[in-house]
């Protein structure tokens, strides 16, 4: 798979880059993102491919369930770098259905050391499907309960997003929007979830 890398590198060099370098030597000069993507790092969820993007036009931090998470240096730098100098104003959030981070909520390996501690940060999403659909009286397939729960996930991490002060300071300034969504990898669409425009609670 290397060598299948590196070749595709060149073919790029060959069929992209050099027919279009005036764009690319404009890009290694500076970058102008609009849109700062939080997604999972699943492989099957390749921003630029399932958005039509191009290099330069999407900020990307994709982390196992694309998590919030506000003692994770690395996202709080993302975001302060993304929103104090690149002055993106517009960050999404996106899941996917079939995610395997949500899924491992359901069970743990024993092997595994990290991944329970950081699903901590999703946790919440669970427990409050759970709380719905115990309230409900109702029962669904298992399959539609861990869609509703990689749903609310988005909507949580939503949320985390707004801890942050800059944050909620910039949606106030009308500087940034949040917005919500899902990927389905069936159908190859994107769910809009939910918006905000003006920070939750102060």
């Amino acid at each position: 798979m290397i060598t299948t890398l590196l070749d595709g590198n060149k073919r790029f060099v060959a069929e992209t880059f050099s027919k279009d370098q005036a764009r690319y030597a404009d890009l290694a000069k500076a970058q102008r993102p609009t849109v700062l993507w939080i997604g999972c790092s699943d492989s099957r969820v390749p921003v630029n491919t399932i958005t039509g993007s191009g290099a330069g036009e999407v900020f990307v931090h994709r982390n196992v369930g694309n998590i919030v998470a506000t003692n994770d240096w690395n996202l709080s730098a993302v975001l302060e770098f993304s929103t104090n100098h690149l002055k993106i104003p517009d960050i999404v959030i996106c899941g996917h259905y079939g995610c395997g981070g949500i899924e491992a909520l359901e069970e743990e390996s024993p092997e595994d050391k990290y991944i329970p501690v950081w699903l901590i940060n999703a946790y919440k999403a669970k427990e409050r499907v759970d709380e719905k659909i115990r309230a409900l009286h109702i029962e669904i397939p298992p399959e539609k309960r861990m869609e509703l729960i990689v749903e609310e996930n988005v909507r949580l991490q939503l949320e985390h997003l707004q801890e942050y002060p800059f944050i909620r300071k910039s949606m106030r300034e009308k500087k940034v929007n949040i917005h919500g969504w899902v990927y389905d990898m069936n159908s190859g669409e994107i769910k809009v979830l939910q918006r905000n425009t003006v920070p939750v609670r102060e």
